[in-house]
């Protein structure tokens, strides 16, 4: 049996130029996107220097004379990206299993279980935490309800995707033993995933501490709280210290979260 190497050469030449167009119409489409918007509109950034150049010459030097009167609401802030994804944590284990095809116990369920994430994670932050301010009040409680449901949405689903692709030989072999759902699913299924979970649950405390901060604006409390109120009375450089401060407790933060990685792995 012979080889037709040419028409191999053909249909790979075939692939590259399919792979180039593809490459060429999404680099079209992008740039497009950032003239719509005016990112390449050289003249208007430019005329914008001086006026961040002005702004940031009024941030400099930081003003920390306040700085006793933000411990408290920075650990507010703490708190509240706990909070969230600790209610994040217990509301995706149960609906990444829903949502998983090998763990779902129906398609009804499977879809249904997906409608949730897709609603979920289609809510920003910034709007469930309006939501619940206007529903419960202003304080950390507005803001580690909308952390936690919006967490919910995109944990869940990285939870399903790795429920997804675990080995199918551990859940057979659960099964052939005649074990129950609940006991294929601790014995079979979780242990294949639980340091990619945790994986997944400390990334998003990162990123829940850093909206945490957002939140704040909008009035759910915290560090971001004090923030919006420096730049009301344009304090320029009590923002710039409020700034500095939160960057150094972000550093914290995803030190001791590459710490947890390391230790889950």
């Amino acid at each position: 049996m012979t080889t037709d190497y040419a028409a191999i050469a053909r249909l790979e030449e075939r692939r590259r130029r399919g792979t180039l167009l593809w490459v060429g119409a999404v680099g079209l489409a992008v740039l497009g996107c950032c003239a719509y918007v005016g990112l390449l509109d050289a003249r208007r950034l430019s005329d914008g220097l001086p006026a961040l150049l002005s702004l940031l010459g009024e941030m400099w030097p930081p003003d920390f004379s306040r700085a006793a009167s933000w411990v408290m609401p920075l650990i507010d802030t703490v708190a509240m990206s706990v909070a969230g994804t600790a209610i994040a944590i217990a509301l995706s284990v149960p609906l990444g299993l829903a949502a998983a095809r090998n763990t779902s116990p129906h398609p009804l369920v499977y879809h249904l279980a997906r409608t949730i994430l897709n609603g979920l994670r289609a809510v920003p932050e910034l709007i469930m935490g309006i939501v619940f301010v206007a529903a419960v009040g202003f304080g950390a409680l507005p803001g580690v309800l909308a952390l936690g449901l919006h967490s919910v949405g995109m944990v869940g689903k990285f939870y399903a995707e790795a429920i997804e692709h675990v080995s199918p030989a551990p859940i057979e072999a659960a099964r052939a033993v005649g074990a129950r759902p609940a006991q294929v699913i601790v014995h079979g299924v979780l242990p294949q995933v639980l340091p990619r979970l945790a994986d997944v649950s400390i990334y998003r405390w990162e990123h829940n501490f850093r909206a945490s901060t957002v939140l704040g604006l909008v009035g759910a409390g915290g560090i971001g709280f004090q923030l919006m109120a420096a730049l009301r009375i344009l304090e320029y450089r009590q923002v710039a210290a409020i700034m500095l401060v939160i960057l150094a407790t972000v550093t914290v933060v995803d030190g001791l979260s590459g710490w947890l990685r390391r230790w889950f792995a």
